[in-house]
């Protein structure tokens, strides 16, 4: 059985290719939700609707015992109600993880966190409500940035720094700054040249560590995967920007595929 990854875009595979690194002995299979690109445009349920749907194919499809559901949007908007409603009544013997939590333990000793997102992220406020959670008391702003996404898919780098610039300077003087969207370690290294003096948590150097504690903490997910370094990438909708991405990711071409779901 594999790992599975889904995303709605190249954050999954920035993700995918993160836990290569400490994981890559385990097969994986990531799906990307482009079709339908960005998530944090659609509602709620649209965004719950397409969540599962890629879920269910990663499980029925390619017998992943464990999805994580990278995309944040995702995270917040569908990843509960998988877990209690969905996967008890069709997969109840695997699981569906997210990013939001571990990604909000890395930031909670800092007493100034900032956080940029999508604008569906912002607004459901949940990175605050779990962070009151974890260490009440905190300071911290939240600012939407729906340009970066566009942006990174489309390969619009040449107007980053003076966007992201823009976008930082209500927060400019937080002391932890933390990467709400997976697409955004793409241009992490820009943010913290544009803001040397915070931290900065890029989801990319989370979520390694936390899957593979996870691994180590339930062996009875761990002892189902299988261990042949096998790979496969799938997306909803082919585009030659998409690819070229892909491809500048992993400094290689790689076969990506079409999928329906």
């Amino acid at each position: 059985m594999k790992i599975g990854v889904f995303d709605s875009g190249l954050g999954g595979l920035v993700m995918t290719k993160a836990v290569f690194g400490p994981l890559g002995h385990y097969d994986f299979a990531y799906l990307g939700d482009t079709a339908y690109l960005p998530y944090g445009a659609r509602s709620k349920e649209k965004i719950y609707e397409r969540t599962r749907k890629g879920v269910d194919w990663l499980m029925r499809v390619k017998d992943a015992a464990l999805v994580i559901i990278a995309c944040n949007t995702a995270s917040i908007a569908a990843l509960q109600r998988i877990q209690r409603e969905w996967l008890p009544a069709n997969f109840p013997d695997r699981r569906v993880l997210g990013i939001v939590v571990p990604t909000i333990e890395e930031a909670a000793d800092a007493n100034n966190i900032g956080l940029i997102g999508t604008v569906s992220t912002v607004a459901s406020g949940v990175y605050e409500s779990e962070l009151l959670k974890i260490a009440p008391n905190r300071r911290f702003r939240a600012v939407a940035t729906p340009l970066l996404v566009p942006l990174i898919e489309n390969g619009g780098d040449k107007y980053a720094k003076e966007i992201i610039s823009d976008y930082l300077a209500p927060i400019a003087d937080v002391e932890t700054l933390v990467l709400g969207c997976t697409h955004y370690p793409v241009y992490k290294g820009l943010i913290r040249r544009i803001l040397p003096r915070a931290r900065i948590i890029s989801q990319d150097e989370v979520l390694p560590p936390k899957l593979a504690d996870y691994l180590r903490r339930h062996p009875e997910i761990e002892g189902r995967l299988s261990r042949g370094a096998g790979r496969f990438f799938g997306i909803t909708d082919m585009t030659r920007g998409y690819i070229a991405a892909a491809e500048q990711l992993f400094g290689r071409a790689i076969e990506i595929e079409r999928v329906d779901i």
